[in-house]
């Protein structure tokens, strides 16, 4: 798989997702997914996309300001 970007090759990886959620930010540790050798960027395949949704909207009802997640506790 080549890069969108920099047409750099893409290895398999693990990366920190970041997102925020009405008040709430949301960080998912050891997402799988390919990695640019050369530029860093970071592509998710379709499962993991459609996994990070679920996570993320499981977290809505939050009472904390930030939720931390396992991505490998919490796709299980």
């Amino acid at each position: 798989m080549t890069c969108f970007f920099c047409k750099g090759d893409m290895e398999i990886g693990v990366t920190t997702h970041c997102t925020e959620l009405n008040s709430c930010i949301v960080v998912i540790k050891n997402v799988p997914c390919h990695v640019c050798s050369q530029c860093g960027a970071v592509v998710y395949m379709l499962d993991v996309g459609k996994k990070l949704e679920q996570i993320i909207a499981s977290t809505r009802n939050s009472l904390s300001e930030v939720a931390i997640i396992n991505y490998s506790s919490a796709a299980a």
